[in-house]
């Protein structure tokens, strides 16, 4: 269950920060690492219902790059990925147990889902290259 579920409190830096504690700088970090590559990036927050709360929308220009869905001291990170992209991750250098993650979500019309849960830097550390195949497939 979401951390963020009160529908009439549209979370801000304040409200994020106080949910994530410590990994609020690790989010932090992460943004300002994509940017330096891919920018702008745009925020936008989403309610989606009681169970879920709100998540945060990431967008390059119109692109939607990714979702976070915040916790308590922790987020995960959600990505879709098509075909295009599914088969670069596949060839790259990342992890195999993403690799195996990846090849086994279930398949929508919009792509494969892949889901990150981050509680330290060290598991954010692939997202930068994550990010750069979904932009550029």
């Amino acid at each position: 269950m979401g951390t963020l579920t009160d529908k009439t409190k549209r979370p801000d830096d304040d409200i994020l920060k106080a949910a994530l504690g410590k990994t609020f700088q690790i989010w932090r970090g992460i943004r300002k690492e994509i940017e330096k590559e891919i920018f702008p990036l745009t925020e936008e927050w989403k309610y989606y219902g009681g169970k879920s709360g709100w998540n945060l929308k990431i967008f390059h220009k119109k692109r939607n790059l990714f979702f976070i869905a915040p916790y308590n001291n922790y987020f995960q990170i959600a990505f879709i990925f098509g075909d295009k992209a599914a088969a670069e991750i596949e060839k790259s250098n990342m992890p195999e147990s993403i690799k195996e993650e990846l090849k086994n979500a279930k398949k929508y019309t919009e792509g494969r889902g892949l889901r990150l849960v981050i509680k330290k830097k060290k598991d954010a550390e692939i997202l930068p290259g994550l990010v750069k195949i979904k932009l550029n497939n």
